[in-house]
């Protein structure tokens, strides 16, 4: 079973060793913005609740041998001796991390003055582990997203904080057994960019992976290691000695939930606009990430007329999710020939269409769109001891269809990219 805190909802799957989903849970939460600049979780009710109560609803139904915990990063609360949290959750983006690179920094220094005698400062997973199994544990992958406050050259918790290491997690490897649930197996969980990864099958020379979700997370297979300027290089999870390039965007679901929310519904569909009329968007209401690395950046709207309506901006805001992954494939400098794309955006047909348009690439879809959740399924197989490596996770990729890009779209596109260009810049 793997068990996703995303950004707005825990998400989970119970699957057999074939990778076939049997079983599917979904708790919804708030993500909550108290103000224009924070952005932050209810942490007892994302992060403690969510996972006891979709862990509880499936066992229910599954005889589940392991369970495997993963979550958006960076994110940090305090929490008391009973690991309940006693500060709002804080997630990646929120000002209090003071932007760009060691997020986790400014989250503790907030986090640390509120409550300086806290049991512990603890990223979701941790919490989420604490809960299910009694200790709080972090794997490599999450830990790694905690810079600087924790020590990559080191690997621990930085002693020059001034904080007890205890107040920290514990930190175990990816697919590791850590706790028992009755007879079911902890794993130590990890970041849900990671079990995308794994069960994607983004594994083709020239594939690009695509995270569809609250966050847009793009990631380029290369055959090389390369540093790009605003762009992040890790490993492949499946392939030894390959590596990704990319990182994420906020021009995912935060920023298409909240343009729509604006617009309201269209009187008009996709088929009844004409390609050429489509406005632009600069889409940072909340600042952008990959490859601006700007908490101040803003959105703008470019090229509308009287005959622009609702239809034709909600395009563009699919269009521009679309323009912002094509950036970061031209940045990678990478071959790119198919878009494998995940996440829950690809239930949303306007999204991947756009998404080939934009791009000039076909765009296979996955056929399990809880992907972080099945990916932490195979995790925790691993640390049931019923799988012996990562490699084995592409396995349980499948593929739920192709959507190729529209000639007429994709010419007047490639015109509006170059637009996109110049105002988001």
């Amino acid at each position: 079973m793997g068990i996703d805190i995303g950004t707005t909802a825990v998400k989970a799957v119970a699957a057999d060793g074939d990778g076939n989903v049997v079983g599917r849970a979904r708790f919804p939460h708030p993500l909550i913005a108290p103000a224009p600049e924070r952005f932050e979780h209810d942490a007892t009710k994302a992060w403690r609740r969510g996972p006891r109560r979709a862990l509880k609803e499936l066992a229910a139904d599954h005889d589940v041998k392991g369970v495997s915990v993963v979550a958006m990063v960076p994110s940090l609360t305090a929490v008391d001796r009973r690991g309940v949290p006693q500060t709002p959750g804080l997630l990646y983006g929120d000002a209090r991390g003071g932007g760009g690179e060691g997020e986790m920094a400014g989250f503790l220094e907030w986090t640390r003055t509120e409550r300086p005698d806290a049991r512990g400062y603890w990223p979701a997973q941790a919490v989420a582990n604490h809960a299910l199994a009694g200790e709080a544990v972090l794997d490599t992958s999450a830990a790694a997203s905690c810079t600087p406050v924790f020590s990559m050259e080191k690997w621990g918790w930085d002693p020059d904080l001034g904080i007890d290491a205890d107040r920290f997690p514990r930190v175990a490897g990816m697919g590791e057994a850590v706790g028992r649930i009755g007879n079911t197996v902890l794993d130590a969980g990890g970041v849900d960019a990671v079990g995308e990864h794994l069960v994607a099958g983004a594994d083709r020379d020239g594939d690009v992976m695509v995270i569809l979700g609250t966050t847009l997370i793009v990631w380029c297979d290369a055959p090389e290691w390369r540093d790009v300027d605003g762009l992040v290089t890790i490993p492949h999870m499946g392939i030894p000695g390959r590596q990704y390039i990319g990182g994420p965007s906020n021009a995912g679901g935060l920023f298409i939930n909240w343009a729509n929310a604006w617009l309201g519904k269209p009187a008009r569909t996709v088929a009844d606009l004409d390609p050429g009329r489509v406005p632009v968007w600069a889409p940072y209401p909340r600042g952008e990430r990959s490859p601006l690395h700007d908490p101040a950046r803003r959105a703008s709207l470019h090229d509308v007329t009287l005959a622009t309506d609702a239809a034709a901006l909600r395009r563009a805001a699919f269009e521009a999710s679309g323009f912002v992954t094509r950036r970061i494939i031209d940045l990678a400098g990478v071959d790119a020939r198919r878009i494998v794309a995940t996440g829950g955006g690809v239930r949303v047909a306007e999204w991947t269409q756009a998404l080939a348009d934009c791009t000039g690439l076909p765009v296979d879809t996955v056929a399990v769109a809880e992907g972080g959740a099945l990916g932490a399924a195979f995790l925790a197989r691993m640390a049931a001891g019923l799988a012996s490596g990562m490699g084995e996770a592409g396995a349980w990729a499948r593929t739920g269809g192709r959507v190729d890009p529209e000639r007429a779209w994709q010419r007047e596109a490639d015109e509006r990219y170059r637009l996109f260009l110049e105002v988001a810049r």
